[in-house]
């Protein structure tokens, strides 16, 4: 009997986007937003429950869209390209920055399982105390208890914008029965919201939450066929312990081939990384993130 054909990875299948039926409803009410918002989270759920997104680097790729949020809303205009040139090209134990900082914080706070004690070490400066208040809030849907947890951290605190947006979003993640915080809620908030109280801002969350999960979809579906694409060039690759490589490749927004090398210090020197990057450049499923000849970035 003929073995069935493998299925081509280029044949695999995008997330299916929101239905018409959610993104034609209306939000100008609060029950009307409230709607939407969660049936947009309950498809991004169970478009993303199967298996084949790399969760860890979809999170650290919304980590960075948020952080460029946080820093617009700071009044800094990198964009990107220059936080990730801020967090990665700095070395050990150096400040990145202002802008470099953000973008630590959120990766920090999505790379690891929602706690009070990771949280603390993401947010220096926000007291323990103060984060296990925020991740007990209690409302009537995540979302509300997103927008309370903003609404008390810009109370007592108005400048600490990239804060509360972080403990909002692991709060909305927590309240989902996630373990880890799916930047969401901080990728369309504006500054002006931030402003807003009572069900004016529990108004603009719904709405950014709906918008957020609409951003996260497609990125999603793009993320799942190019780590199929990765994966399916193991087999070509000579390194030693190639699939580590692509693992890493496969949480992580952007790496430099220094930074590969040192998390595989027996497999890899920092010229055989360097080699290794670019040949999954030239495969077709890698791409260098900078556009430069030195100091470069590699993701997928």
């Amino acid at each position: 009997m003929r073995k069935p054909r493998a299925t081509p990875v280029e044949a695999l299948p995008m997330l299916p986007p929101l239905p018409g039926w959610i993104t034609a409803a209306p939000a100008e009410t609060l029950a009307a937003a409230a709607f939407r918002s969660g049936a947009a989270l309950a498809h991004l759920g169970l478009a993303t429950a199967a298996g084949d997104v790399p969760m860890a680097l979809l999170r650290d790729r919304l980590a960075l869209s948020a952080a460029e949020v946080c820093a617009g809303i700071a009044g800094r205009r990198e964009g990107a390209r220059g936080l990730r040139d801020a967090l990665h090209l700095t070395k050990a134990g150096d400040d990145p920055g202002p802008a470099g900082r953000v973008l630590w914080q959120w990766s920090q706070a999505a790379a690891r399982p929602i706690s009070v004690a990771h949280l603390a070490r993401a947010l220096a400066g926000v007291a323990p105390e103060r984060i296990a208040l925020c991740l007990d809030a209690a409302g009537p849907t995540p979302v509300d208890r997103a927008a309370l947890v903003l609404e008390a951290v810009l109370t007592e605190t108005p400048r600490a914008e990239t804060a509360a947006l972080i403990l909002a979003d692991a709060v909305l993640a927590k309240s989902l029965g996630g373990t880890y915080l799916l930047p969401l809620l901080s990728l369309a908030l504006k500054a002006r919201d931030l402003r807003l109280r009572g069900d004016d801002l529990r108004l603009a969350c719904h709405r950014a939450v709906f918008a957020g999960a609409g951003q996260a979809l497609p990125m999603a579906g793009d993320l799942a066929r190019a780590a199929a694409r990765l994966r399916a060039v193991v087999p070509k690759l000579r390194a030693k312990a190639a699939m580590r490589a692509v693992d890493l490749f496969l949480s992580r927004d952007a790496l430099a081939p220094a930074a590969l090398a040192r998390e595989m210090p027996d497999n890899l020197s920092d010229r055989a990384a360097r080699r290794f990057c670019e040949r999954l450049v030239e495969l077709g499923v890698l791409r260098e993130l900078t556009g430069r000849d030195t100091f470069r970035l590699f993701g997928v």
